[in-house]
């Protein structure tokens, strides 16, 4: 009886439909370029981005005086080719930034809904511990754990997920408290539903929004923090191009007149970073069903 009670109810959740007023195609459009370019980087970027000529070294963009046609945004310090560096760059940033949200939302999302849900010394538990991983600056945590394990782009993901799975704990737990105490829970209760089908079937598809549009937002602090981490020299280790990498690798040459060294890096990590603020932006008012009303 109870079995076919369960089987009755309903998760009273849709995905809603997302109206495209307003949409940021521009900030969308930079984000694909970024991709396509990190997914097909083999056959975009025209040399190796880890091998460089000497005899080429600090040779300034195609469009400048004493540039070249064979490299079209210039070369660095050792001779390599800066458009096949940025584009391989793009690579570890989506590679690094994507997983990192992902790794850290299921973590966090996981979390959250069993410290809303079941409460008492779960919750206690897993908030203490968020509440200690929150009070610690992010970045110097961040250096701190890439001291300990070594510099490398896998390390640096799993860094990132440890570093920030606390964002998404912290809200998707505010969003369990609010559902558990909604009517659809309690009849799944009172059906006899058990606790592990409630937060699967009832709670965890209500939190996905929050979670979607909490990652959208993460991406552009992940992208910045992995950046940082890689000027520092903690992060991803050369000769593998990465733009926080290409900005350490050009500051010494920013005063002798190498702008494009640290210039070109720095205006692929701002357009990604405020491309997918922007986008995230746009999905939080149009998924939160009161910022839709307004």
């Amino acid at each position: 009886m109870n079995g076919s009670r369960a089987a009755s109810v309903t998760v009273p959740w849709r995905f809603p439909r997302i109206r495209i007023e307003g949409f940021p195609w521009i900030p969308a459009i930079i984000i694909g370029v970024i991709a396509l370019a990190a997914i097909f980087a083999d056959v975009l970027a025209p040399y190796n981005p880890e091998i460089g000529v000497l005899g080429d070294r600090f040779r300034p963009p195609a469009w400048q005086a004493g540039g070249s046609q064979a490299y079209l945004l210039g070369t660095d310090h050792v001779g390599r080719d800066v458009l096949s560096r940025l584009i391989f760059g793009a690579r570890v940033s989506m590679v690094v930034g994507f997983t990192a949200v992902i790794v850290a939302g299921l973590i966090g999302t996981t979390l959250g809904i069993l410290s809303g849900y079941l409460g008492g010394w779960v919750d206690q538990v897993i908030m203490r511990v968020t509440d200690t991983w929150l009070a610690l600056p992010a970045l110097t945590f961040a250096i701190f754990l890439a001291a300990v394990v070594g510099p490398s782009m896998w390390n640096i993901v799993i860094i990132l997920a440890t570093v920030f799975w606390t964002r998404y704990a912290r809200v998707i737990r505010g969003e369990v408290l609010s559902l558990r105490e909604r009517d659809f829970v309690r009849l799944a209760i009172v059906a006899g539903c058990s606790k592990k089908t409630i937060m699967r079937r009832h709670i965890l598809p209500n939190v996905l929004n929050s979670a979607i549009v909490l990652g959208t937002l993460m991406l552009g602090i992940v992208i910045v923090t992995e950046a940082a981490l890689s000027f520092l020299g903690v992060g991803v280790p050369p000769p593998k191009p990465a733009w926080g990498l290409m900005l350490a690798d050009g500051k010494k040459g920013l005063m002798a007149g190498y702008w494009w060294l640290t210039v070109l890096p720095g205006l692929c990590i701002m357009f990604m970073v405020l491309s997918a603020n922007l986008l995230g932006d746009w999905l939080r008012v149009k998924l939160d069903p009161q910022l839709r009303s307004l």
